[in-house]
């Protein structure tokens, strides 16, 4: 809401803004074709406010009314005849109030000029009056329309970037469940061989809640914070590991950077390879890297031996993956490199975020 209100406050001061330039190159631009030595002269000046107040008289009435009114609703052959009806009436106001001004003002005559009162002289005077106030309507209109349309391509990307936060907040709902579901799953499987790893894994389990409850409200977070968060799920999941598995981790970042990311993006990756990479009987191996690349990109590898589960398995559920590419597409559209493999039994997932190129141009749905 504070934003939108922001972007209003500036749409409103450019608009402002636009007018200001306008009429300062209208009144200022004559001013660099007059054959005078003076910058400003008064007398053409005033000789030529009558014309200045016609153009803004037509200029704004269709600025405020008239385009409102009848171009927007369809009275586009209403929106001309009345305009021309404006156009005459100002054209003759201008005409007539140039000449009452040079009478009340007799110096504000030019020292040359042409008999006043001839029909031919008159016609003139009112065809040129009569075509720059048809340039007015034209470029009120204009104005007008630009206007709008920035107007409503801000009102477009406001209401994408509303979806896309509720997109994005219906993916976190989701997520957290899948994967307090995984991890209770783990912890009822050690609390009837081994009570006291349970408790551990218990406490463990809180303290990733807190950064659940506390943190995953955010879009980013810092890379750091998000990695503690990855290798305390990595430690619970341990506990319950037999000795036939082999479980390595490689982290790699700067604990003092400022490297944000999308808080659990990387989470359901790893469930997935302790989902698959684990036999009860056979010689089994995860590998887990996380690296923060000088350049702003975050890489994520993980290997695994890889064992199908049985459709009876519904450990899972098999959406996770699923909710990390939805996830990637609203966060990092077109920012991102996701890859996977199957060579020998071996799966292989690596997942690369241009988090820098994400931070600096695509932060629409950061409300931090």
């Amino acid at each position: 809401m504070e934003q939108q209100l922001k972007s209003k406050h500036k749409g409103k001061r450019n608009n402002v803004l636009m007018h200001i330039l306008l009429w300062g190159v209208i009144f200022i631009l004559p001013y660099f074709f007059m054959d005078s030595e003076r910058i400003f002269n008064w007398q053409w000046f005033m000789r030529s406010l009558p014309e200045m107040l016609g153009f803004m008289l037509v200029f704004y009435l269709n600025y405020f009314l008239l385009i409102d009114k009848l171009l927007y609703k369809g009275k586009t052959k209403q929106f001309i005849f009345y305009n021309l009806l404006l156009v005459v009436a100002v054209a003759f106001l201008i005409h007539y109030g140039r000449g009452l001004l040079e009478t009340v003002m007799p110096e504000l005559r030019p020292r040359r000029r042409m008999k006043r009162g001839g029909f031919n002289m008159q016609l003139q005077f009112m065809v040129r009056n009569s075509t720059s106030l048809l340039l007015m309507t034209g470029l009120s209109v204009a104005l007008k329309m630009t206007t709008r349309w920035f107007e409503v391509d801000n009102e477009r990307k406001e209401l994408a970037k509303a979806k896309s936060e509720a997109e994005l907040q219906n993916l976190k709902n989701q997520i957290n469940p899948h994967f307090l579901l995984n991890t209770l799953n783990n912890i009822y499987a050690l609390i009837e061989f081994d009570p006291p790893k349970a408790q551990q894994a218990v406490m463990d389990l809180s303290k990733m809640l807190r950064h659940l409850l506390y943190e995953n409200n955010q879009t980013f977070v810092p890379l750091r914070q998000e990695a503690t968060f990855m290798r305390n799920y990595i430690e619970l999941m341990r506990i319950r590991l037999p000795d036939n598995v082999k479980l390595t981790t490689d982290f790699s970042y700067s604990e003092s950077g400022n490297t944000l990311i999308s808080p659990l993006i990387f989470i359901s990756l790893i469930e997935n390879a302790f989902k698959h990479g684990i036999s009860g009987d056979k010689p089994s191996f995860i590998d887990i890297s996380l690296r923060e690349h000088p350049d702003g990109k975050v890489e994520f590898v993980s290997r695994n031996s890889y064992f199908p589960k049985s459709g009876s398995d519904k450990s899972g559920s098999g959406i996770g993956l699923e909710l990390v590419e939805k996830k990637l597409e609203l966060l990092y559209p077109g920012n991102y490199q996701w890859k996977t493999s199957m060579d020998e039994n071996v799966y292989s997932t690596m997942l690369l975020i241009d988090t820098k190129q994400t931070t600096d141009d695509t932060q629409l749905l950061d409300r931090r």
